[in-house]
């Protein structure tokens, strides 16, 4: 476009300068002036226009390069550290509690500790010092240590469908509290829990039989439901969820003269929670 403009100026002048000189002469010198001076403006305007050019792609390619250098870079290294036995003794059940909470917190909102889990499964091989016991039901939906963020060598995890306390699972909590020194039993059952429909339902299948019987009471301590009370009926399932927990914390107490004692010193705690498999998030249960 601009050289078409200046193009047209130099017609327009070189017409006007035909009409002013009258001589063939002098017209056809002034003609061969003009056509070489076209040329050197010609070129003069291309070689302009090609530094204008250059210049714009100089300039967008260093402002690419600025603004990659403004980027900030991710420094977050993953967590290798693992717990310590000197680390766990100092903490009390009430700031386990806390960090569950922070922690849960933290997996609801997609925020979570980035970890080494190659580094702290080497570092924690010698020796474990956990500072919780949680006892889950056998749903692979429920990531125990994902739900808590919490990494290796953080918390003994035991799973059984359903969630309920035997002879076993004492044993196991007695050893994590008393030997290694947890200071946190947490029972939680969840949103959905196929055991406790099962239980709901009165289903009869091979060894499954024996493992439902263990949630029986918790159902029939729910009868005081007002609604439907079937396994169709989400909040009905719920509520047995929810006396299945408060059943398996009693039965800690009455049955673990260790734990129970653990607690009156206030050497642990024992709670219970109900984990919602929708959106990641827990209610506490007394």
């Amino acid at each position: 476009m601009l050289i078409e403009v200046l193009m047209t100026i130099l017609k327009q002048q070189d017409e006007f300068d035909n009409k002013k000189d009258g001589q063939a002469e002098h017209r056809i010198k002034k003609q061969a002036n003009i056509k070489t001076n076209k040329m050197k403006l010609i070129m003069l305007t291309m070689a302009s226009l090609a530094i204008f050019l250059i210049s714009c792609n100089q300039g967008g390619e260093k402002q690419k390069e600025t603004a990659q250098a403004e980027k900030p870079v991710e420094t977050t290294q993953p967590v290798s550290h693992v717990m310590t036995k000197e680390e766990q003794a100092k903490l009390t059940p009430d700031q386990v509690m806390q960090q569950f909470i922070d922690g849960n917190k933290r997996f609801q909102t997609g925020v979570t500790t980035v970890r080494d889990h190659r580094e702290q499964a080497r570092k924690s091989a010698p020796g474990q010092y956990p500072k919780a016991v949680v006892l889950s039901c056998l749903d692979s939906r429920v990531p125990v240590e994902d739900v808590f963020d919490q990494g290796l060598g953080d918390i003994f995890v035991g799973r059984i469908a359903g969630n309920f306390v035997n002879e076993d699972m004492l044993g196991s909590m007695e050893f994590a509290c008393k030997a290694a020194g947890a200071k946190l039993v947490l029972v939680m059952g969840h949103q959905h829990c196929g055991a406790v429909k099962g239980a709901i339902d009165d289903v009869k299948l091979g060894n499954l039989t024996a493992t439902l019987a263990n949630i029986k009471p918790a159902v029939k301590m729910s009868q005081d439901f007002t609604g439907e009370k079937t396994s169709k009926n989400d909040e009905f399932v719920k509520h047995v969820s929810e006396n299945n927990v408060k059943y398996a914390i009693q039965q800690i107490r009455e049955k673990s003269p260790i734990l129970k004692e653990m607690e009156d010193k206030g050497e642990i705690k024992i709670v219970g929670a109900f984990y919602n498999l929708t959106d990641g998030s827990l209610e506490f249960i007394n």
